[in-house]
C-alpha cells in the first residue's frame, strides 16, 4: 500500500498543477518502498529525481504566480527556497552515507500536504483566473502559451 493515497481533497484545480504534484507523491511513495525494503542506493537515486523534480516544479510554480501578479510571490519563493535548502541537505547527507529516509519521509509529507492546503490554495483563484484570460486572448491552450514561454 502506497505511503501517500492521493485525494481530492489535495486538488488545486489547476490541472497541470495537480498533475505535478501527484508526480511528487509518486516520488514519495516510491522513497517509502526503497526505506521498506532497506535499500539505500534506491533511496538516493529517488532522492536525487525527487530533488531535480522539485526544482523544475518550483520553478514552474513561481513563473505562473509572477505572471499572475500574486501578491505574496516573494513569500511563497522564499517557502520554496527554504524546502530547497532541506532536500539538498538531505541529499547531501544521504550521499555521505548516512540512513535519512525516515525522517525525509516525514519531512516530505508534512510539508507537501501543508503547502498544497495553504500556501497553494491562496494563489489558485488569481492563477486560475489568468489562465482563462490567456486562453480567450490567444484563443488557444494556456499550456501552449506557457511552453512556447518555457522552450523557445
Amino acid at each position: 500500500m502506497p505511503e501517500i493515497q492521493w485525494t481530492s481533497d489535495f486538488d488545486t484545480g489547476i490541472r497541470v498543477i495537480d498533475k505535478q504534484h501527484r508526480r511528487l507523491v509518486e516520488y514519495i511513495n516510491q522513497l517509502a518502498h526503497a526505506r521498506t525494503h532497506h535499500n539505500r542506493d534506491e533511496v538516493s537515486g529517488v532522492l536525487d529525481q525527487l530533488v531535480d523534480y522539485t526544482l523544475s516544479h518550483f520553478a514552474f510554480e513561481e513563473s505562473l504566480i509572477e505572471d499572475a501578479g500574486y501578491p505574496q510571490h516573494a513569500s511563497h519563493v522564499h517557502a520554496h527556497d527554504a524546502f530547497r535548502n532541506r532536500i539538498f541537505d538531505f541529499r547531501e547527507r544521504a550521499r555521505q552515507g548516512e540512513d535519512v529516509a525516515k525522517p525525509l519521509l516525514e519531512l516530505l509529507k508534512a510539508w507537501l500536504f501543508e503547502h498544497i492546503a495553504h500556501e497553494d490554495a491562496r494563489y489558485v483563484p488569481l492563477v486560475s483566473a489568468q489562465m482563462r484570460r490567456l486562453e480567450q486572448r490567444d484563443q488557444g491552450s494556456w499550456m501552449r502559451s506557457q511552453l512556447k514561454r518555457w522552450f523557445q
